[in-house]
């Protein structure tokens, strides 16, 4: 007898080989069975999972080489790059202001040639660019604001299909404050060669008509764009005929040249200072001494208007960049008179897709042009420095902080509306109410 705590010490008597033998193909049954047993339950539940065929999974996202994708690189793989040779592959072409770009018609074209994916559509293909300052901003809210600004032109980028880039890195080390957007402009071009048009906007503005969209066909004779007025230009010799802070630009030759002269007045000339006395001689109301962007555009019209002026468009019809100080306090009685109009008009009440936006920005167009205050595009903060803190002592920060909000959240109650909430009180960003069906007709 083996008494059961010795029992696991014990050997299992000797088998016959043709046991073992039936022995082994039993098992074998038993293994083969459990296991097409346990691959159908994993096939039953990928299947329910992906009805699509696991090979034909495997197929389509496996990434084709250079050799693989050239007849079919404009319809189904529009992402992977030529195998072509293109101005990328030339090692003289630099990124740097200091050097300049020659034949970019011609070299854009060519990479167009190789990508007719983007070609079909280039003429209307804008790249919003902005950007901040590095480091962290010394106003205890500036960061915040400058966060809330930037998701407004993303908002706006979104709602339009434009493609954004904010950028918070110094291109050019003698290139600083203003100056510091066209080493950016320009390596935006040469980055984004599928782009028509890069469109600069400052970090404090704000985006305040989400669904107008720029008159690109207005501007086609043209290849640069600024908010201004040409008799303050050419007769007042104003500093404040046009701003620089907001601006389209053509992605071509005749930008590059110009922003190689634009940027000769800039702080990186060694006649920088010499400049700065010129312009403020030339411009009686100019503030400050030092060379600036928005002067030097100022001296190009005047001084070299034969070379540059035909190409530069100074838009006036409405607010493509407009003084803060002059708009935001009308903001809530523009919010109600649009709601007056949607009241009456059934159709601008329906509720729809963000991605249609642009369509009811046009039916909208019937009730409120020359009938109601029409929404500014661009209102911008100049002058409010949310980043510093160094505003202009001429207004308090006190009203640049509630300028910002109303400007930021009347914009936001358009983004919002599509997601069924609205801000009742431009003044409180914490308080947000759903819609109900049918608003404003039903509040």
């Amino acid at each position: 007898m083996v008494l059961p705590e010795f029992s696991r010490y014990q050997t299992s008597p000797k088998r016959s080989v043709l046991y073992k033998t039936a022995s082994l193909i039993a098992d074998g049954f038993l293994f083969v069975g459990g296991a097409s047993l346990a691959i159908s339950l994993i096939w039953a539940l990928l299947t329910s999972i992906n009805p699509n065929p696991l090979f034909e999974t495997i197929f389509t996202t496996t990434q084709p080489t250079s050799n693989d994708v050239v007849p079919s690189l404009n319809t189904v793989y529009s992402g992977v790059d030529s195998p072509e040779s293109t101005f990328y592959d030339d090692p003289e072409l630099s990124y740097s202001i200091d050097r300049p770009v020659k034949n970019w018609d011609q070299k854009r074209k060519q990479w167009l040639k190789h990508h007719t994916h983007f070609a079909e559509s280039t003429n209307n293909r804008v790249l919003i660019v902005t950007g901040s300052q590095p480091s962290v901003c010394r106003n205890p809210t500036g960061d915040h604001l400058h966060l809330r600004l930037f998701k407004n032109k993303v908002d706006y980028s979104r709602i339009h299909g434009h493609e954004i880039f904010y950028n918070n890195a110094l291109f050019h080390p003698q290139m600083p404050g203003f100056w510091a957007k066209y080493p950016l402009i320009r390596s935006a071009m040469l980055a984004h060669p599928e782009v028509e048009w890069v469109w600069w906007v400052d970090s404090d503005a704000v985006f305040t008509d989400m669904e107008f969209k720029l008159p690109l066909e207005k501007y086609e004779r043209f290849n640069l764009v600024v908010h201004g007025w040409s008799n303050l230009v050419y007769d007042n010799k104003s500093w404040t005929s046009l701003n620089a802070g907001v601006f389209l630009i053509r992605n071509c030759q005749w930008s590059m040249e110009i922003m190689e002269r634009w940027t000769s007045m800039g702080p990186k000339s060694p006649d920088y200072e010499k400049w700065g006395k010129t312009q403020k001689s030339l411009l009686k109301d100019k503030l400050y001494p030092e060379s600036d962007d928005q002067s030097a555009l100022i001296y190009l019209l005047l001084k070299e208007r034969e070379k540059w002026g035909e190409k530069i468009f100074l838009e006036s019809d409405y607010n493509f960049e407009g003084y803060w100080l002059g708009l935001v306090n009308d903001l809530d009685d523009i919010s109600k008179s649009y709601i007056e109009i949607e009241q009456k008009v059934e159709i601008l009440r329906r509720r729809h897709a963000e991605k249609v936006s642009e369509y009811y920005g046009l039916l909208r167009e019937e009730y409120v042009n020359g009938i109601v205050k029409r929404r500014p595009f661009v209102v911008h903060f100049t002058g409010c420095e949310p980043c510093s803190g160094e505003f202009n002592p001429t207004y308090t920060w006190e009203a640049c902080w509630n300028g910002m909000q109303r400007a930021l959240n009347f914009a936001d109650n358009q983004v919002l509306r599509r997601f069924g909430f609205f801000r009742p009180d431009l003044l409180n960003s914490s308080l947000l109410l759903p819609l109900p069906f049918d608003f404003p007709l039903v509040w």
